[in-house]
């Protein structure tokens, strides 16, 4: 089995476990191997630390999934850290049979490139990393008897199949279909709500698990009032609060088909104080504040903004602009819920950003929860990389 040799002072990190291997990081190869191989990972003084996959068209050269010399990363190794993720899901009462979960979360259950959600019977497997992809036969029939589903669908993203060598079949980010997967969206229930999933062609794997538990928590905070969700989707937030006592919600997206989607989640909900425009979110909100229009409960959930630590400081300054434009029609007392899935943004540079909106408002902004995804989004304290997602409810003086 190939060697990969640590350069000088790199090799701390991967005694704490971190599981990427960066290019930068490595002094060189000892023996013969191909993408997506198994190898072994050592110090530069010859001290074993880990096993993990290669993948030299990565920028992370190597992925880590065991600290243990003598164990090999074989079928029987990946089928045991399926079934102990998707064990936890089920203690966690993630387990409707026609709900939804995220099963497995790459790096936070120990399977770097690997992301596997449900809906009701079906299966969305999202490959992030070549050597997941490469293992795909094994992975999917043993998927299918760990969780009784009936069908897979696997997907990636363009941008990590073209970073990771992945090849796509007719440039599609569809890979393959398993058993009895369905040619329509697939419904599922969400917080006793039913939503559609458009797992072949939808945004991710067709819908937004990680927001489970803030929706809910957000509906706690907008009951009697009228709400404005920008940035919605196909509807969770604003459902989840028309549903929850709010008077009126009012859902923008600039997707005519996320709008589509949102509006026949109403109907299939009842949900007839709920109603969906298509806008964008900064011209929207422009235009509201121009218009005199005003809401006392504002949720923001908008797309990813940072997508490197290049675009960081624009990202920030998006960050600003938009919650500055949310208060400018956010009545005095009005809740805001604002959210970030940015990973480069850590939590400190968002409640940052709150505070300059507070200073250049004028307004008070009193804190009142601090969210991050749902507990079957798990992250390692040896990958912090892994928390992602912010949610930060507050209260606008």
């Amino acid at each position: 089995m190939a060697r990969i040799i640590l350069k000088p002072r790199k090799a701390q990190p991967f005694y704490a476990r971190h599981p990427w291997v960066l290019a930068s990081a490595v002094e060189r190869i000892e023996g013969k191997i191909e993408n997506g191989d198994e190898a072994e990972l050592f110090s530069d003084k010859g001290k074993f630390i880990a096993r993990g996959l290669y993948n030299a068209n990565s920028h992370i050269r190597m992925r880590l999934y065991s600290w243990i010399e003598a164990e090999r990363l074989d079928d029987q190794f990946f089928a045991s850290r399926l079934r102990r993720a998707v064990q936890f899901r089920k203690e966690l009462g993630y387990d409707d049979p026609n709900g939804a979960a995220r099963l497995v979360f790459s790096e936070g259950d120990g399977l770097s490139g690997l992301i596997v959600d449900r809906y009701a019977d079906c299966l969305v497997v999202q490959v992030t990393a070549l050597a997941m992809e490469k293992r795909l036969s094994g992975l999917v029939p043993q998927l299918l008897e760990t969780t009784g589903a009936k069908g897979v669908v696997v997907r990636t993203e363009k941008g990590i199949a073209i970073a990771e060598g992945i090849t796509l079949k007719d440039d599609s980010l569809e890979l393959l279909r398993a058993g009895q997967t369905p040619e329509t969206p697939v419904e599922f229930l969400d917080g006793g709500l039913r939503f559609t999933a458009d797992v072949s062609t939808g945004q991710k794997t067709g819908y937004y698990l990680d927001q489970r538990e803030n929706r809910k928590a957000a509906a706690g905070y907008t009951r009697g009032r009228n709400v404005l969700d920008m940035f919605c989707f196909n509807g969770g937030f604003a459902l989840a609060a028309a549903l929850g006592g709010a008077k009126e919600v009012l859902g923008v997206d600039s997707s005519k088909k996320a709008i589509a989607q949102a509006e026949e989640n109403a109907q299939r909900n009842g949900a007839s104080n709920a109603r969906f425009q298509v806008g964008e979110g900064f011209e929207t909100l422009e235009q509201f504040a121009s218009e005199g229009r005003r809401f006392d409960g504002i949720i923001l959930d908008p797309p990813k903004f940072a997508q490197s630590r290049k675009t960081l400081n624009d990202a920030m300054r998006a960050y600003h602009w938009l919650n500055r434009l949310a208060l400018n029609v956010l009545e005095p007392g009005g809740i805001l819920v604002t959210c970030s899935c940015s990973g480069r943004v850590t939590r400190e540079d968002f409640l940052d950003m709150l505070v300059g909106v507070a200073q250049h408002t004028h307004r008070e902004i009193q804190i009142l929860e601090q969210r991050g995804a749902s507990p079957d989004h798990p992250t390692l304290t040896s990958c912090l990389d892994g928390e992602y997602l912010k949610c930060v409810i507050c209260r606008a003086l």
